[in-house]
């Protein structure tokens, strides 16, 4: 497609796409769409040295893949292929199809790689507990001692398909201290804590792909849905010990998709929905869980149906809610927000290996669905996408993302693979408008694998595992959509461990920027007038120019006036937060 034509392609996608924002920032959104062309639009390709765009983000460091994580001959090779992110401390875990690495961003700008650990077996997804690393494997070739030649045999004691457990106590040498064998492997996993259980961790394992012979795994079962012994049809629970993590064992095996009846495949049976609508796949499988232990709660993106999960008993989820969405071919991942009010499915129709963001594409297909969540159910909003079409060169389609911590706003960083990485913010659920973004041009001039497999926001930074290149990290910069006083705010939303699929809520500290990150929100919106906006503003800096008692009574004041404000406002939680943070300022806490 020439150039000009993809740019207006751009503007009716974006227009269709960015149906968010309350009022007049959607509307000047709009407007400048409307006249500028998207600089992601017609980038050069290239693996190393493709061209560029960004906007309201800084990249402030990349790094290429270490030698073992990349074959020079093949830069799409699928064997080793970058992964998910997990964190601890100054620690950046990335996973790998052929392994693991550990990157040192003690300075975020110049990240060291630490260590490299060769251990082939699939996604290689990674979570992180203390001194204990997880890790997902589901490819036949996985071998129980991480070894590189795979398992020739159909049947074999020496293959291994489950979750690895890594004492990493020693960086430099980590040390698999168990194996939990399932029956499908472990596409993903997620690490679930329970708040009533200090002794243990719990994993939920998601498997997807086909399930062993019995031969291989007592138990096992390619039954279908009438054969309630099916593998299929459930997930697994993991009870991790972490004072003796070798007796790491699968506890539960939950049929979480069956009905009243008892029929354990209760939900979508797959296939499409009626005329123009997605082939959606069967939900025998989850691929991603979702869960959130403050609340109770986990989100499942499973296959054909987005669902929610009551994990008060961690051991035995039980399904509560379920949904589909006839423009969803696979549910792919799922983020709540931080009060919990809002779901955001993804849907990677194409698998992540197509190119799903042409201007072509409906802007509904490979997108995110966004839910509000009203007591336990579970209501559609809207949809959002990538508003900048890619092109026929680029697998692009929506993948994972994490929340960042602005007060009072739901935003979310998000990784598209080759379309890059989206921040967008879907405050209002039937509203969401981006941002800021980074997009490279294809890694070639035919299609081949890359771009961002995910995109996390961790203690203020933005990380970005991208397969076929290495690891990027970004700072956001200040702009109509997100004042520096938004984003100081986040930086102080502070986190020591942050893992893929177990969300923890954001707090923050009495602070005034905090205060004024608030403030910045609700004026941005129009939520209450200009003129309140600004009372507030000078309030909080007469306020803070003082000191001792002088500074704690014009506080307190603000605080129980911004209590009275909060009373029949549109954004009554919002002004309330604010008036929380004032009165604990005026505390001194």
């Amino acid at each position: 497609m020439k150039l000009e034509m993809m740019q207006r392609c751009t503007l009716t996608w974006s227009l269709s796409l960015v149906v968010g924002l309350g009022a007049a920032s959607a509307d000047a959104a709009a407007q400048a769409r409307d006249t500028t062309p998207d600089p992601r639009v017609g980038l050069r390709a290239g693996w190393t040295d493709a061209g560029t765009a960004i906007e309201n983000l800084r990249l402030v460091a990349h790094v290429d893949r270490p030698e073992r994580f990349v074959n020079p001959a093949d830069m799409g090779d699928f064997g080793v292929a970058n992964s998910d992110l997990a964190f601890r401390g100054n620690l950046v875990f990335q996973g790998n199809f052929n392994g693991f690495q550990i990157w040192d961003v003690s300075t975020p700008s110049t990240p060291k790689l630490r260590t490299s650990f060769v251990c082939p077996g699939g996604q290689g997804d990674l979570s992180v507990h203390g001194n204990l690393l997880f890790m997902s494997v589901e490819e036949t070739r996985g071998r129980l001692d991480c070894g590189t030649q795979g398992v020739p045999d159909s049947v074999s004691t020496d293959r291994f398909r489950g979750v690895r457990i890594f004492d990493i106590s020693n960086l430099d040498a980590p040390r698999q201290v168990a194996a939990v064998q399932s029956c499908r492997g472990s596409h993903t996993h997620t690490l679930v804590t329970d708040p009533k259980d200090k002794e243990n961790v719990y994993v939920y394992i998601s498997g997807t792909s086909i399930a062993r012979s019995p031969r291989e795994l007592t138990g096992c079962s390619r039954g279908g849905p009438e054969d309630t012994t099916s593998s299929y049809f459930r997930i697994e629970v993991v009870k991790v010990p972490l004072a003796a993590p070798q007796d790491a064992r699968i506890v539960s095996m939950p049929r979480i998709f069956a009905d009243t009846a008892g029929n354990i495949a209760g939900l979508w049976m797959g296939g499409p929905h009626g005329p123009g609508t997605q082939q959606t796949s069967v939900t025998n499988q989850c691929h991603d869980i979702t869960v959130y232990p403050e609340l109770g709660l986990a989100a499942g993106a499973c296959s054909g149906n987005g669902i929610l999960l009551d994990i008060s008993d961690v051991v035995n989820p039980k399904r509560i809610d379920e949904v589909i969405d006839p423009n969803f071919a696979y549910w792919h991942s799922a983020t709540f927000n931080n009060d919990g009010s809002t779901v955001l499915y993804t849907d990677e129709w194409g698998g992540g290996v197509a190119a799903r963001c042409r201007a072509t594409d409906r802007p509904e297909w490979g997108a995110n669905a966004i839910f509000s969540l009203t007591g336990r159910t579970l209501r559609h909003e809207s949809y959002y996408k990538l508003p900048a079409p890619q092109t026929a060169q680029e697998n692009c389609v929506a993948h994972n993302g994490s929340l960042i911590p602005v007060p009072g706003r739901d935003i979310m960083a998000q990784a598209w693979y080759q379309g890059g990485v989206s921040v967008f913010d879907f405050t209002n659920p039937d509203r969401p408008f981006e941002i800021a973004y980074f997009d490279r041009g294809p890694m070639s001039d035919k299609l081949v694998l890359g771009g961002f497999w995910s995109a996390y926001w961790y203690d203020g930074h933005i990380y970005g595992s991208e397969i076929g290149r290495g690891l990027d990290v970004f700072a956001l910069t200040p702009s109509e959509f997100l004042t520096a006083n938004e984003i100081a705010a986040a930086k102080l939303a502070k986190m020591e461990v942050s893992n893929p699929q177990l969300q923890q809520r954001f707090t923050w500290p009495a602070a005034f920027v905090v205060a004024r990150a608030y403030v910045d929100g609700l004026a941005r919106e129009d939520a209450l007038r200009g003129k309140w906006a600004a009372d507030v503003r000078a309030a909080l800096d007469r306020a803070e120019r003082a000191r001792g008692a002088v500074r704690r009574t014009a506080l307190t004041q603000l605080a129980t006036r911004l209590e009275k404000d909060a009373v029949g406002s549109p954004a009554s939680a919002r002004v309330a937060a604010l008036a929380k943070t004032v009165r604990e300022l005026a505390r001194g806490r």
